[in-house]
């Protein structure tokens, strides 16, 4: 998703950033973090569930839509057809109901694979659920909790769900506010939204990296403990 002149676009803006400041920054951007397959399957136990009964609701009657069946396929009439017993009226209805809520079911769920379908029916909340683990995940696998003084900060950004996370230790949220945080996820979003994400990421990194010189300065030359390189899962 990144071309390399892109990956030095960033590489530059946290370089400068870390200069001013003891902190670290990482950069995360993702396609997506979940297929959300839970989404398909509701939405298709939702179809089979819900649409059957409203259907009865606004009317549509199993029984006189079996005989308008079997009188379109030239089936019972005149002595078979007054030896259709209830009980065999009420078990071919039942079957019937239970095969158009599988139909429902099978055609709902498949229809919901197309990724832009999912999306649209995947709830904000999934996806800001999802992209929050992601986030604490990359957190911890680029070993941000282990830098001295534990001043890391994570910017993540998944592209499909529309989320932007920032991830840090509470000692500095304390100390820097939701404020700064909102402004980085705004910029990241706005980079997005624009089809410049690299731009938004820099702007975001240039917010958090003005925080964290402000709240924890330079004490001097110090290792560059975790790559300025984007990662791109």
């Amino acid at each position: 998703m990144i071309t390399e002149a892109q990956q030095r676009d960033i590489m530059a803006a946290v370089g400068r950033a870390e200069a001013a400041t003891d902190g670290e920054i990482v950069c995360v951007f993702a396609r997506q973090v979940s297929h959300y397959p839970e989404v398909s399957l509701a939405a298709g136990a939702f179809a089979a569930l819900v649409l059957p009964p409203v259907a009865l609701a606004l009317g549509l009657h199993p029984a006189a839509l079996l005989h308008e069946v079997l009188s379109a396929a030239g089936g019972l009439s005149g002595w078979a057809a007054a030896d259709l017993s209830a009980d065999a009226e009420t078990t071919m209805i039942l079957d019937g109901y239970a095969v158009v809520q599988a139909v429902l079911f099978t055609l709902v769920a498949g229809l919901t694979t197309i990724p832009a379908l999912r999306r649209l029916l995947t709830p904000g909340s999934l996806k800001r659920h999802r992209v929050h683990k992601a986030a604490w995940a990359q957190y911890v696998a680029t070993g941000l909790h282990t830098t001295e003084g534990v001043t890391g900060v994570l910017i993540f950004a998944s592209l499909d769900d529309r989320v932007v996370e920032i991830v840090a230790e509470p000692a500095i949220h304390q100390k820097v506010g939701d404020k700064v945080w909102k402004a980085a996820v705004a910029a990241v979003r706005s980079g997005m939204k624009a089809g410049d994400p690299v731009k938004g990421f820099v702007s975001a990194v240039e917010v958090c990296g003005a925080a964290l010189a402000a709240h924890f300065p330079s004490t001097g030359p110090h290792a560059n403990a975790v790559s300025d390189r984007l990662v791109e899962l």
